[in-house]
């Protein structure tokens, strides 16, 4: 028996794995994540080493191949079990195995946490005008002016840093100042001041599971007892999946074992952060984007130490190296944000399947809007599929209006509103309830369609969607295939033909001309860059300081606001006609979770839906919250056209500065793979440009490979990557390799 061991995780020069021979009195012990020693190097100096992956036969002669020495411990160490995941996952999605390991591995030198520091009046106000008053204005005048300005500040506190600028005055100041007892200063950093603000949002409301999430739950554990096959549990809008999460959290906690919260991104869902935070306590660790290095080193350091039992947080999270890990929970298992876009492109859903599995520890995928891959899995058996039927406490779902846009225009309405969706608005705002305006995403959409038939041109090699170029030519992302934009629509002849060009600026500025006296407030990538503004824009929509919300993509996923009772989609269509083979599915999700905002309350909601394709099945069924008969039309198409979950898909994706010599490489790629791979079970697509074809001067080119065995994708990236390291010519082009997009 041959093992492969990681000798050193810190260095960029051992970026691979080194082959040892297993000594027959360690064959029974050793497996992935064990911990030895091994003699390393010419010098033969005794190294500590992780154990990756074990094999039956080696690639170099076996009198040739060192020993292991000794076990260092029988047991899996907590950061052993994290290098055995960033094997599978350099082996499984392509990449350097340093790069799996910084992607797994948390950050390993301590960073100072970012401190703010808070002037506060320790001393009885009465008392301290007294002093203030006795102070000469000579060389004690900047003592006095900070007492001054302390009593006169909202609760006698002050930033330090703000004070000192503000005032002019300087550390030995506020020291004098701290030794008379007459001002106290208090220091917190950001994460301190996050998990507070969480604290304070509210007392958690005081629920019981009814029957049918109690039925959930005890389904759920049954089957942790027995097969232990990852969950996928798939709920309505509002049907409470959140409760099912927290009792299932309580029963692992109670079992003396940690838990794993992924949430699609801590901005986007910040009331459930707050909800686990307010039920949980000091219990729980929230983990978020926009954690300096320092916050998010003390987090680990906490989990590792076992302070903490809960990690809430985006996929990142999931790598939290706890050493008794229970349960994995991923909320809204189908949101884009769980796909890693840097390399390595793990994907957080099958990472943290593999994860629970080297563990032993539950998993549970919740979702309204389950993805294509997971409801497959679960008709095939791999996943268990639980389901919440209704809405919690019976509320019914809200009603839906889909609203042809094709006939707003020929009644001579060009507004972005519909005549329909101006008056509910105007009827809702005078019940005094509040409206969300949801547009699908900002700014210009690339697909060019017909506003008097809805036509959207399309290509006619891959059905996704042709995108508009500046050279007025039309271009498919997956193909390479290339037309002229055409002056009139090809279906019907009208010349109402182009690209759709919506933006929330432009939906925020006619609704306050509509409606003068509502408060509007915007969410989108523009007023959220500051850190914070996320919570503030949300909070200040749940404490009534506004009527009407705005906003792309982020104001659908995860929020309650009971008092939103009318819901408006402005332009379905923008994520419907995407250059991009899951976008019936991606609109399917965001309209039902739009809509699903809707009537969460006590009064009913309901919701329009403004569309060029009212007939479209994804439309009709996120109307009334159908996900089987969307699944069931969706799958009829995958299957026709082998995109995942009908087969894997593999692609290639290679950037450079020349663009000819990029052409060349890709060219080349496809060439190596047609003669290693010959059968015709495999499909190849391209190479093409990508929709965006040059960033920062560098050209972008993808190669898409599918195949119903995700396997053969894994051998051809090995190959490729062998071919890539041997060949000078692509030593100026970068290669990624990224599955199932």
């Amino acid at each position: 028996m041959f093992a492969e061991i990681i000798i050193d995780i810190s260095s960029e020069n051992l970026d691979r794995r080194f082959t040892y021979r297993v000594p027959e009195r360690f064959e029974n012990l050793l497996r992935p994540g064990i911990v030895v020693k091994v003699p390393f190097g010419s010098a033969n100096r005794i190294r500590k080493g992780y154990v990756v992956d074990l094999k039956d036969q080696c690639d170099y002669q076996p009198d040739r191949i060192k020993e292991i020495l000794e076990i260092m411990t029988s047991e899996e160490t907590t950061e052993g079990k994290l290098i055995a995941l960033a094997a599978w996952i350099r082996e499984n999605y392509g990449s350097t195995m340093i790069q799996a390991l910084k992607t797994v591995v948390p950050v390993q030198d301590q960073v100072h946490l970012r401190e703010k520091y808070k002037l506060i009046l320790a001393a009885d106000p009465e008392k301290a005008e007294q002093v203030c008053k006795k102070m000469p204005d000579g060389r004690m005048k900047a003592r006095k002016r900070l007492l001054e300005a302390l009593l006169g500040a909202p609760e006698h506190c002050m930033d330090q840093a703000e004070a000192k600028k503000s005032l002019g005055v300087t550390s030995a100041v506020i020291q004098a100042l701290v030794q008379q007892g007459l001002v106290r200063v208090e220091g917190s950093n950001t994460l301190k001041q996050y998990t507070d603000t969480l604290a304070d949002d509210g007392p958690e409301e005081k629920m019981t599971l009814n029957r049918t999430q109690q039925d959930a739950v005890q389904a759920i554990r049954a089957e942790f007892a027995a097969k232990n096959r990852p969950i996928l549990l798939h709920g309505v809008t509002g049907s409470g999946k959140t409760l099912v999460y927290m009792e299932l959290i309580r029963q692992t906690i109670a079992q003396g074992r940690q838990v794993i919260v992924l949430i699609p991104e801590i901005a986007l869902t910040y009331q459930t952060a707050s909800r686990f935070y307010r039920a949980f306590g000091d219990q729980v660790a929230v983990l978020n984007s926009r954690l300096s290095s320092g916050e998010r080193y003390e987090q680990f350091r906490r989990a590792k130490s076992g302070e903490i039992s809960i990690v809430v947080g985006p996929r990142s999270a999931l790598f939290t190296p706890f050493g008794r890990l229970g349960l994995i929970i991923i909320d809204e298992e189908h949101e884009g944000a769980y796909k890693s876009e840097i390399t390595p492109r793990y994907h957080a859903r099958e990472t943290a399947v593999k994860r629970a599995s080297m563990e032993n520890a539950g998993i549970v995928l919740g979702s309204a809007t389950p993805s294509m891959e997971a409801f497959y899995r679960a008709r095939a058996g791999e996943y268990l599929l639980v389901t919440l039927d209704g809405r919690y406490e019976q509320r019914p779902l809200p009603h839906v209006s889909i609203l042809d846009m094709r006939n707003e225009l020929k009644e001579g309405n060009r507004s972005v509103f519909s005549r329909h969706l101006a008056q509910e608005m105007a009827r809702h705002l005078a019940d005094h309830k509040q409206v969300m305006l949801f547009l699908n995403r900002r700014g210009y959409a690339g697909f060019v369609s017909c506003r008097s038939c809805g036509q959207v041109i399309k290509c006619p090699h891959c059905d996704v969607s042709m995108s508009q170029h500046n050279n007025r030519r039309l271009i498919c992302h997956y193909c390479g295939y290339e037309t002229v934009m055409p002056e009139v629509c090809p279906t019907c002849g009208s010349g109402f033909i182009g690209g759709f060009k919506a933006g929330t600026q432009q939906v925020e500025t006619q609704v306050k001309k509509m409606f003068p006296s509502a408060g509007v407030l915007r969410m989108d990538f523009d007023t959220t860059r500051a850190r914070g503004s996320y919570e503030e824009i949300l909070s200040a929509f749940s404490r009534h300081e506004a009527d009407v919300l705005i906003g792309t993509q982020m104001i659908v996923k995860g929020h309650d606001f009971p008092d939103v009772t009318l819901v408006g989609v402005i332009a379905a269509d923008l994520s419907l006609n995407e250059a991009d083979f899951r976008c019936s599915e991606r609109t399917y999700q965001l309209l039902t979770q739009a809509v699903g905002r809707a009537g969460r309350g006590l009064s009913e909601g309901s919701a329009i839906i403004q569309t060029y394709h009212p007939e479209h099945y994804s439309i009709q069924a996120a109307a009334v919250q159908d996900f089987l008969s969307f699944y069931e039309q969706e799958m009829s198409y995958r299957n026709l056209l082998d995109y995942p979950p009908a087969a894997y898909m593999m692609a290639v994706l290679g950037t450079g500065a020349d663009e000819e010599h990029l052409k060349t490489a890709m060219h080349y790629l496809s060439l190596y793979v047609r003669r290693i791979h010959s059968g015709t079970d495999l499909r190849m697509i391209g190479p093409a440009p990508l929709m965006v074809s040059k960033v920062k001067d560098q050209y972008r080119q993808a190669l898409y490979l599918k195949h119903k065995d995700r396997a053969v994708l894994v051998r051809i990236k090995d190959h490729l990557e062998k071919y890539i390291e041997i060949n000078a010519g692509f030593r100026n082009i970068y290669i990624q390799f990224d599955f199932n997009l």
